[in-house]
């Protein structure tokens, strides 16, 4: 059984960066197409970037394009989504989530690592 796991969070001031980490173990695969979710306190989740199985195709929303990006290494089975100029806006758990379909229905989700953006 797959899992995702997700790490590289932490708490930084604001301006700063970090980069998260989405890593699958147990079974391979490369044909998935996968996204970074996060949940700030008192929000609901909302879909941030997706990254198709070739790492190609890219999408963004627009509250994170130009701060973040989204890269996948596939011979590691391993997801990024580096971050940079941090707002406190940005504080929230953040998920990487598949998408085996590739049709926008994420069907494994990790437990989320949390980011923590101080003013």
């Amino acid at each position: 059984q797959v899992q995702l796991v997700e790490s590289g969070g932490g708490v930084v001031q604001a301006g700063g960066s970090l980069r998260l980490s989405c890593a699958a173990s147990g079974r391979t695969f490369s044909s998935y197409a996968m996204g970074w979710f996060r949940q700030g306190p008192g929000k609901e989740r909302e879909l941030l970037a997706t990254i198709r199985w070739s790492g190609d195709s890219t999408y963004y929303k627009d509250s994170v394009k130009g701060r973040f990006t989204i890269s996948r290494d596939n011979a590691k089975n391993t997801v990024y989504l580096q971050m940079n100029s941090l707002k406190p806006g940005d504080t929230a758990v953040y998920y990487c989530a598949r998408d085996l379909a590739g049709t926008g229905g994420y069907d494994l989700w990790g437990q989320g690592t949390q980011v923590t953006v101080s003013s």
